[in-house]
């Protein structure tokens, strides 16, 4: 199988799809977002099961079809698993894949996505930052991954605020979320985050209205 693609990657969605298959929607570092089918992953002895749930990230096997890959193996280094037993970390990693998901097209260059993902769900995973920071610096950093971030309008924050966003643009994934700021900066952060995913990122998210019928962003 000499087309056959190994490539690291997440799963951003996953749908039951007839009796025994589903229909996974992934990030990958080399062929970017791809739909994949794993077939017969819903039979109770699939080995494949915790592989398709959303969230978990290792090393995939592909082979191509016609429209989309197929599932051959798959080797899980992290499943997130806390993140899924915790309702509101689960609805914020939900609402980060639907961004990913919004901002990505089939078969382009998502490595940048992947990893900022991977880093925004270790975040979340943490309790050194709060949560709605880390929804803060996810939605600036996805606005300039997509090129069309504006910049900070002079004279709209303050001092600590744009030293903290331009922090958020230059910084490598890796280091992204190793800064701290004060209770006010953070809410100046959070609104303008807010106002930039609403004018650049127009999209419906299910998953954004869950968290705000939940509290989740208050």
């Amino acid at each position: 199988m000499n087309d056959l693609l190994r490539t690291s990657g997440m799963v951003l969605k996953s749908f039951d799809y007839s009796e025994y298959d589903r229909r996974l929607i992934m990030l990958t570092l080399d062929a970017g977002k791809v739909t994949v089918f794993a077939r017969g992953v819903r039979r109770q002895n699939s080995r494949f099961m915790g592989a398709c749930e959303p969230f978990s990230y290792g090393e995939f096997s592909l082979f191509p079809g016609k429209e989309a890959y197929n599932l051959s193996d798959a080797e899980i280094s992290n499943h997130f698993e806390d993140l899924r037993m915790d309702m509101e970390k689960m609805c914020y990693a939900s609402y980060f894949s639907d961004l990913a998901d919004y901002s990505t097209r089939e078969n382009m260059d998502a490595r940048n996505v992947l990893m900022l993902l991977y880093r925004s769900f270790q975040a979340l995973n943490t309790d050194s930052i709060e949560n709605r920071l880390v929804r803060a610096v996810f939605e600036l950093r996805m606005v300039m991954e997509n090129g069309v971030y504006p910049g900070v309008r002079e004279g709209t924050v303050s001092d600590g605020a744009r030293s903290a966003m331009e922090h958020i643009e230059k910084s490598g994934i890796r280091e992204l979320y190793s800064f701290k700021v004060r209770d006010d900066i953070r809410e100046e952060i959070i609104r303008c985050a807010d106002e930039y995913r609403r004018r650049y990122m127009q999209g419906r998210f299910r998953s954004l209205e869950v968290m705000e019928e939940m509290g989740y962003n208050i």
